[in-house]
């Protein structure tokens, strides 16, 4: 049985996007119904989308006043998820609101699927305070918020605020109707960097954003599990629902890891940790005078290796390798030697893959010797992937199979 869509289209310039969005859900296999707001029609027509959705569009609440089924009640009712996209700063407000005056936003009080909102506006609408209580309230009352991409945006200003790409839209939508497969699992996952003082202004680190981490935790979270994050300083929105636990060096990394992992069935380590920190931090800022200032370097705790010496039988440990060269032959050493039940390598030199891109080129290299390649992906994808290997080990646990 087809998935049912229900698409709000507000009257943004990115609305132009939306035929191909609807097309792209139609040849993934779902019934597609699209509801407009008035403005919306300014900028694509009903008839196009009733033609790539292969159903009627509906866009006037006054249109059949004598039909006997309450149209907004329907709709909601017959949904498997419900998105907007784009949704303006308008339709945020008023959904945050509990404002219900057309079609749409009716229809959105009565849906009881999961729902995605897409904002898309100027960057400095976006980033209105107003704007952003609004995304949190949504957020808080269980809404799922796709954020906006950045680049050149139709106003002439460039920023965040672009309706993210059909395809990533997509990729969003199937992960909402995905099935609730990781129930009862209690899921760390790491991410971001670490933060190595040196002196009061300065730091060594490296170049993690924390996109990776934080999309497997969004994605554990929405497939059922109760999730804690343990992330690094990251300047991406990490979705309500999970516990957040912030932290700066290598050192309070393995601290807050090592107090919650026993409680833990799962344990996804994404975070790239700096291997080493300054032997002594400086308590005063380091001078210029200082033309070659000599750092000595001390080990950090190796919190991967840590975690496999200390896992339980039915625990499964995931873990991750940036790497240079030989990234595979360096994994598979990796994988024995922190006794882990899956790696996922990423050679940072390819292009799209690594650190601070929205996609990722990863390659999984199993206990059980079976090694998975794949092609560059959103991280989106790679982390409903690499959960989809758990849930298969888990199932493998309780069988008695082998990991």
């Amino acid at each position: 049985m087809k998935s049912r869509v229900l698409l709000g289209v507000t009257g943004g310039i990115a609305a132009y996007k939306t035929p191909w969005l609807v097309r792209l859900l139609v040849e993934s296999g779902m019934d597609v119904h699209v509801v407009m707001t008035r403005a919306a029609t300014q900028f694509v027509t009903p008839l196009t989308l009733a033609t790539v959705s292969g159903n009627r569009v509906e866009h006037d609440m006054w249109e059949k006043p004598f039909e006997p089924q309450i149209e907004h009640i329907t709709l909601a009712d017959q949904a498997d998820v419900a998105v907007i996209a784009p949704a303006t700063a308008n339709i945020i407000g008023k959904i945050a609101s509990g404002i219900a005056d057309d079609l749409l936003t009716t229809m959105f009080m009565a849906v009881t699927c999961p729902a995605l909102i897409c904002p898309s506006m100027n960057v400095n609408m976006f980033r209105n305070p107003v704007v952003q209580r609004n995304l949190n309230r949504l957020r808080e009352l269980g809404y799922h918020v796709l954020d906006p991409a950045s680049g050149y945006l139709a106003c002439g200003w460039v920023g965040e605020g672009r309706l993210p790409e059909p395809e990533c839209i997509v990729e969003e939508i199937r992960g909402l109707l995905a099935p609730r497969d990781l129930e009862g699992e209690n899921v760390l996952v790491t991410a971001g960097p670490t933060e190595e003082p040196l002196d009061p202004v300065r730091f060594l680190t490296n170049r993690s954003s924390g996109k990776m981490g934080v999309a497997v935790a969004t994605r554990a979270l929405a497939r059922g599990a109760h999730v804690t994050l343990v992330a690094g300083p990251i300047n991406i929105p990490v979705p309500q629902g999970l516990k957040h636990v912030p932290v700066r060096t290598a050192q309070e990394m393995h601290d807050r890891v090592m107090e919650v992992s026993s409680r833990m069935s799962v344990i996804i380590k994404a975070a790239a940790v700096a291997d080493f920190r300054p032997a002594v931090e400086s308590a005063d800022k380091i001078k210029k005078e200082f033309a070659e200032p000599h750092i000595p370097l001390a080990p950090n705790p190796d919190i991967l290796k840590a975690l496999g010496a200390r896992k339980r039988p039915d625990q499964i440990l995931v873990g991750f390798a940036a790497e240079t060269g030989d990234a595979v032959e360096n994994g598979r050493k990796k994988l024995v030697s922190k006794n882990l039940d899956l790696l996922v390598v990423n050679d940072v030199t390819r292009p799209g893959a690594g650190f601070d891109y929205d996609t990722n080129i990863a390659r999984f290299l199993h206990r059980s010797g079976l090694e998975e390649e794949f092609e560059i992906m959103p991280k989106r994808k790679v982390a409903d992937l690499i959960l989809d290997r758990v849930r298969d080990l888990r199932k493998n646990l309780k069988t008695g199979g082998e990991r």
